[in-house]
């Protein structure tokens, strides 16, 4: 598809705006980008009062821009005058997520965990201070799930795969001092390590034992572990496989218990730290 006017070009004298890295003003593309990020967050569609609001712009720029995606097949409206992404977007989206050879690759051994345990199983990667979710399965119809998505993200210091991962990055206290970098961690739950000294312990504890460990850090009532996964080098892990559980359903001790199964389902995707 083919369209005259680029989105980068457009520009409200004006408006402020961020400056782009080539000292020019990216007015229009800032904006449309904007409106696209906040019609995921509304998958009932939202109101161009609404939208207006949250994004910070005049209606005639957030129309403007809603013009333009809806132009490009990446916005909707609907009877009730609603927007919301639209089916280009999505095709786009999942086309991309599926194609992923990280996916193709790690979506068996979820499947196979779910179905196993009757818990979530997800695949995450690192990202500065949290992990992004690049793939989930839930458990079978019927069990409670958890409400984790596909690129959604939680603090790495209160969660199995970040800690995991963390350990083979921040092996001294002062790399973890550094990593802090004289900010507070967040506190997810009252269990939630929130000093440098005593993330420096778990990642030490984490690097001995192979293994990362959520004991309800992220959220009351759920635990979790998890296991590197080696996609793209043998000794560096690309990213952790982990189980979730309702711990009235599947305590952490049975996960712990229970991880040369997960290891073996893993295959040669994963292995133990060495």
């Amino acid at each position: 598809m083919k369209h005259t006017q680029a989105y980068g070009s457009a520009t409200d004298p004006a408006e402020g705006g961020p400056t782009g890295a080539g000292g020019g003003r990216l007015v229009g593309a800032d904006r449309v980008l904007a409106v696209l990020k906040e019609l995921a967050r509304y998958p009932g569609g939202v109101g161009l009062e609404e939208l207006t609001r949250v994004v910070g712009s005049p209606k005639p720029t957030v129309h403007r821009a809603l013009v333009a995606l809806r132009r490009a097949g990446l916005a909707d409206q609907d009877a009730r005058g609603r927007y919301g992404l639209g089916d280009e977007f999505l095709r786009m989206a999942f086309a991309h997520h599926e194609a992923r050879p990280e996916h193709v690759r790690v979506r068996p051994v979820l499947e196979a965990l779910a179905h196993r345990f009757g818990e979530t199983a997800h695949y995450a990667v690192l990202d500065g201070r949290e992990v992004v979710y690049r793939a989930k399965v839930d458990p079978p119809d019927g069990a409670v799930r958890l409400t984790s998505t596909v690129g959604g993200r939680n603090p790495a210091h209160t969660t199995a795969v970040g800690k995991l991962l963390l350990a083979g990055r921040l092996g001294t206290p002062t790399e973890v001092d550094a990593w802090i970098a004289g900010s507070s961690l967040e506190r997810r739950t009252p269990r939630t390590l929130c000093t440098a000294a005593a993330l420096h312990r778990e990642l030490a504890a984490t690097r001995a034992r192979g293994h990362g460990v959520d004991d309800q850090e992220t959220e009351t009532g759920v635990n979790c572990v998890a296991l590197p996964v080696f996609l793209t080098s043998p000794t560096v892990p690309s990213g952790a496989v982990s189980v979730s559980a309702l711990t009235y359903r599947t305590p952490l001790a049975a996960l712990i218990g229970a991880l040369d199964e997960i290891r073996a389902l893993l295959g040669p995707l994963g292995e133990p730290y060495r």
